[in-house]
């Protein structure tokens, strides 16, 4: 059984910094091309992905400059670093996994086989 557990999420003032993790349990972690998504209200969109070796990254343009996407194979973990965080980036954070060994980047949720259970950023003005 594949789980995914996030953490670290808290309040933050606006322009600084929180790093998310992601553990994944159940399964090969290398075998999964890893993403982040969150939800403020509405639809869960797409914040930023990685291939399971780590060596190609792609976020969504509000994010692009001020986030970083990274993993450790040996660790089982994919990390979130956010950096000058703005109100707007509130919002609960999903990390979600596919097996996937391509190259292509997927940015919907329909694409994702598994969830975590979602980690609370909270970015005050």
């Amino acid at each position: 059984q594949v789980r995914l557990i996030e953490s670290g999420g808290g309040l933050v003032q606006a322009g600084g910094s929180l790093r998310l993790s992601c553990g994944l349990s159940g399964d090969t972690f290398s075998s999964y091309a890893m993403a982040w998504f969150r939800q403020a209200s509405g639809e869960r969109e797409f914040v930023a992905t990685i291939t399971r070796s780590g060596g190609s990254t792609y976020y969504a343009d509000s994010v692009k400059g001020r986030f970083t996407i990274s993993r450790d194979n040996a660790k089982n973990t994919v990390y979130l670093q956010m950096n000058s965080l703005k109100p707007e980036d509130t919002a609960v954070y999903y990390c979600a996994g596919k097996v996937y060994s391509g190259t292509y980047f997927y940015i919907q949720t329909s694409t994702y086989d598994y969830w975590g259970q979602g980690t609370q950023v909270t970015v005050s003005s």
